[in-house]
């Protein structure tokens, strides 16, 4: 009989749709986590607590397919996945929707300069000219990234009449190679990161490529916090060497309540509650691992997979 992990949180969602014969151990702890791993073939343990998520995968000595809602899961140790041979899926285009809608919101009100409007309106003061001038239309915008998410930011850059350069290893209309884009990077508005977290891509806007930005360019982060320099992010904002910056995500997360980043009003920080602005997140993932595993004990392909060896 095929053994199940789940989490008891998904279990109203999830218990009266799978099928029969099935040997399944709902958990609503990290604790009783670790106990019902131990014999699962298949394992979908999501946590706020990520080391207890690692330390889960750790304790599961005979899965064979992991499911998880998150996109990004560099914290996992890789190591365990690559040696034991672990499928895993994770939730690539899940909430894709309503990253790139933010990254939209976080544009409109950088150039509008919303967060004044706003602003004045808790101190009930009216005011009689506009914070922000700033059109989207006839900007230029480089795309970093252009897996699930990048490829639903770009046609909506496109409907704001922004021209949109997309950095890929594939060539096509306005793209950039790996090997292209800093050369270029004076020539754009906005910067958008929406790239996986990986050695690669680690630390990829530092400061020589902040530098290399217009005096009033715009970075994007919708990625991972480290895929910035941040003390260097940080030292370019003060010195008003770019525009801004809209960070969804940072280093660390929470970011400490005394963090610089929290006093610069060039900085916008959302809290990494991107992918949290909807109420759909749950259930396209139940739906997406019911279909996986009915694949999956029909000896059929699941998808989508994340590739241990390359981090996404």
């Amino acid at each position: 009989m095929t053994i199940l992990a789940i989490s008891g949180l998904i279990r109203p969602m999830l218990e009266h749709r799978l099928p029969a014969g099935l040997d399944v151990r709902w958990f609503m702890s990290a604790e009783e986590a670790q106990e019902a791993v131990a014999d699962a073939e298949i394992g979908w343990f999501d946590m706020n607590d990520q080391a207890a998520m690692a330390a889960t995968l750790r304790a599961a000595k005979k899965l064979k397919w992991l499911n998880s809602i998150y996109a990004g899961l560099d914290f996992l140790p890789m190591d365990v996945l690559i040696e034991r041979g672990i499928t895993l899926t994770n939730g690539a285009g899940i909430n894709a929707i309503t990253i790139a809608e933010y990254v939209v919101m976080g544009m409109l009100n950088i150039a509008k300069g919303y967060r004044e409007v706003v602003r004045a309106q808790d101190r009930h003061e009216w005011l009689f000219d506009s914070p922000g001038k700033r059109e989207l239309a006839g900007s230029k915008a480089l795309l970093l990234g252009y897996g699930a998410i990048g490829r639903l930011i770009e046609p909506r850059l496109k409907a704001f009449d922004i021209e949109v350069s997309v950095v890929r290893r594939s060539a096509g209309e306005n793209t950039l190679g790996p090997d292209e884009w800093r050369a270029r990077l004076g020539e754009f508005d906005w910067i958008i990161l929406a790239v996986p977290a990986t050695p690669e891509t680690e630390g990829m806007i530092g400061a020589d490529e902040l530098a290399a930005m217009k005096s009033d360019a715009v970075i994007v982060n919708i990625a991972r916090g480290s895929v910035i320099d941040q003390p260097a992010l940080i030292a370019a904002l003060e010195g008003r060497a770019i525009g801004g910056a809209f960070l969804d995500v940072t280093t660390p997360e929470p970011l400490p309540a005394d963090h610089p980043l929290w006093t610069l009003d060039n900085a916008h920080i959302s809290m990494h509650l991107s992918g949290r602005a909807q109420d759909k997140m749950f259930v396209r993932s139940g739906e997406r691992f019911l279909a996986n595993l009915d694949a999956y004990l029909k000896g059929e392909a699941v998808a989508p997979v994340f590739d241990p060896k390359l981090g996404y």
